[in-house]
């Protein structure tokens, strides 16, 4: 018995080449089909097979974000968030096809504030380019998953690593988020202050 026959996933094809065309009219080249590319955003080193998705989408701003979930919730086609890749363990693999969705360009750092030990950056920015730009304020970023790792990917996954023991994972130094929700509508979750009584933990 194959694993197919095991986790059968039904693949909406009418749904995703309905998503393909409104991509690619949208987005233009920052929407790529090409198997090559499909291919490096679908990996695993599990048992499970390399499941690639239909299309990778490189959007900019949050509000691009939004359309491509919204186009596929529309028309009911999977979204499979990527940052790096790093993962190893099949997160990044479309079982039912849908539209990758790249973050890399999306890789500001928006603030630093020294005073108060924060920053805000976009999901794409890698722990490695946030400590560069940290280096001059005597600061840096203390997560290591062992992967130069997108914030935004070790943020999804929980991350840790050596540090852990003494800095936390990812849980204890994140303290909000921005985040596109399945029907493209946005939620923020916390503020930069420590404490407080509203929103999300």
């Amino acid at each position: 018995m194959a694993l197919s026959d095991l986790n059968p996933v039904e693949r909406n094809e009418e749904g995703i080449a309905a998503v393909l065309g409104i991509l690619k009219q949208r987005l233009g080249e920052r929407f790529q089909t090409g198997q090559a590319i499909r291919s490096q955003h679908a990996h695993t080193t599990t048992y499970i097979p390399t499941q690639a998705p239909d299309g990778v989408a490189f959007p900019e701003t949050t509000s691009e974000v939004q359309d491509i979930v919204r186009a596929c919730a529309a028309h009911r086609v999977p979204v499979i968030a990527f940052g790096v890749g790093s993962s190893l363990e099949g997160h990044t693999n479309a079982p039912g096809g849908g539209i990758s969705v790249d973050t890399s360009r999306m890789n500001r750092v928006l603030a630093v504030n020294p005073q108060d030990l924060d920053c805000t950056v976009e999901p794409g920015v890698t722990r490695e380019d946030l400590n560069r730009h940290l280096r001059d304020t005597g600061l840096f970023f203390p997560i290591d998953p062992g992967a130069n790792a997108s914030l935004g990917g070790m943020a999804a996954t929980r991350a840790s690593g050596t540090n852990a023991v003494r800095y936390g994972t990812m849980r204890e130094n994140v303290l909000s988020l921005t985040a596109v929700m399945a029907d493209g509508e946005t939620v923020t979750t916390g503020k930069r202050a420590k404490k407080s009584s509203a929103g999300y933990d």
